[in-house]
This record gives structure tokens, sequence and C-alpha cells, in this order.
């Protein structure tokens, strides 16, 4: 596991957007918004409700001019405007090639592109963002893995799109953004028994240890290590990222477990020329 690092962008006023620290080809690049380097203000802005979020979503509630605001600033610092999703916790994926730049946004949890200059984005505030790439540097996705759309195979989907775009068998990376960490994420039993189900016999074991008892009838559930799973079934066994938890860190990251009505971060690849 590496750590990842943040840096400040004065362009945009970010002082904290994440840079992924993952041994990603020099054509792949990343980047993962954080709440703050916009212009959004009240549940959508700064921890202290002032002004300054960078909140991108369009449907929470913000302020249209604001969003729009926030999403030229982050396009500033891309090669195009990223190719937006309809997210719908399911395993849809779509192709940020040829969808989704105009006024269709595909209804899907992932994109995936081979084509330099096109940015695959998925929006979070609590969910696990997954970005994908081959060590050829030829092919990357994003993944938005919610618990459900973890459990019903969202990674196995994107995984395998990619390898029909990548034309030839590929050795994968992943990073795992900014999402609830395992000591906040609360869940009824029949999200342990969903996952159980799910889980080939030699994964049952390792399924089990991600959910921790609580509460009676609850577990807290680790997002990260149930990804693990799944992205080393499809053939994944470098994994980066994955130690940060939204909901404990309210002064860089929007999360609707916390606190409900909240913006929502970014998290992005494409491919360079």
């Amino acid at each position: 596991m590496t750590t990842d690092r943040t840096t400040a962008d004065p362009m945009a006023d970010a002082s904290a957007w994440i840079v992924p620290d993952w041994p990603a080809p020099a054509r792949v690049r990343a980047l993962s918004t954080t709440r703050m380097g916009g212009v959004s203000a009240g549940p959508y802005g700064l921890a202290d409700g002032s002004a300054g979020g960078l909140n991108l979503g369009t449907h929470v509630g913000d302020d249209p001019a604001a969003v729009a605001a926030n999403r030229a600033r982050l396009a500033s610092h891309l090669p195009a405007m990223p190719h937006w999703l309809e997210q719908v916790h399911g395993c849809g994926v779509a192709t940020a090639d040829d969808e989704g730049a105009g006024g269709h946004v595909p209804r899907a949890d992932a994109s995936v592109s081979a084509t330099a200059g096109h940015v695959c984005a998925i929006m979070t505030a609590d969910c696990l963002p997954v970005l994908l790439c081959n060590m050829a540097g030829t092919v990357v996705g994003a993944a938005h893995a919610g618990w459900r759309g973890l459990c019903d195979g969202v990674i196995e989907a994107t995984l395998a799109r990619m390898a029909a775009r990548a034309g030839a068998p590929a050795q994968w990376l992943a990073w795992l953004g900014p999402a609830i960490g395992p000591s906040a994420f609360e869940v009824g039993a029949e999200v342990r028994e969903a996952f159980l189900q799910q889980a080939l016999p030699d994964e049952h074991a390792s399924v089990a240890a991600a959910f921790v008892a609580g509460a009676p009838g609850k577990y807290l559930a680790d997002l990260y290590a149930l990804a693990r799973i799944r992205l080393a079934r499809a053939g994944c066994m470098q994994v980066f990222g994955g130690n940060t938890c939204t909901v404990s860190d309210a002064g860089r990251f929007y999360s609707y477990r916390r606190d409900r009505t909240t913006g929502r971060m970014a998290t992005m690849v494409w491919l360079a020329d």
C-alpha cells in the first residue's frame, strides 16, 4: 500500500486535491477532488459553511451557477470536461470516448476510455471510487462502487469492458479513492449476507472478516477490503490507495452519511497524448 499525496493548485484555489500515488504508466493521469477549491457555500461549502466548496453535483440542491463555476474550475486543469454519468448504484459501463461529453449523460456507474483526452469521472460522497488502468497505458476506467454496485459486480464489469478495449491480455492496476472507512460504515445483516452469497468458496473467510459485529443486527463493513477481494477475483492484484475516510475528515471531504445534505467530489482518470 502507498500513501497518497495532496497538491496545492493556486489557479483553481484548490488546497488539497489528491493526486493518486500509484505506479501507473506515464500516459495515465488521475485526480481526486476534495470539498475545497470552489465557490459553493452552506452545506456545499467548506466544513464551517463558508464559501469555497467545490461541489460538483448538479442533483444535490446547490446553486446551479455555483456548480457550473466549480465544474469550470475543474475543467481548466483537465484536457476536457469530464464525461459525467447519471449514477444509479448499478453495474452499467459507459464508453467515455463517445458518450457523455455533450448533452447526453449516460445512465451508468462506470466508464472506460482508450482515447487520449477523454476524462472518465465518478462522483461520490462516501461511496468508493475505483480507478483502473492497464500497465501498457492504453486503457483506463473509473467505477462507482457503493456497496450495491460492488456486490453486484461493477468492478468486474468495468475490467471486462477495459479488456475488450485493450485487445490483448492485460496486467491491471487499481487505486481506491476516498470513501467511508471501516469504522464508520454501519450496515444491516442483509448487506453482509448479500456479499457472502456472492462470495466464491475461497473468498468466504475474507468476506466474512470484512464485517465486524457492532450493535445488535448491525455490522461495520470495510468497503476497501471488499473491493480488494473483487479486484483479485477479476485478476487485479496491484491495488493502491484505500487509506482515507470521508466521514471522519469533515475538513477535506463531503460525506452523505455524516451530513445528509452535502456536495459531491469527483475522482477522474484519463490518458494523455
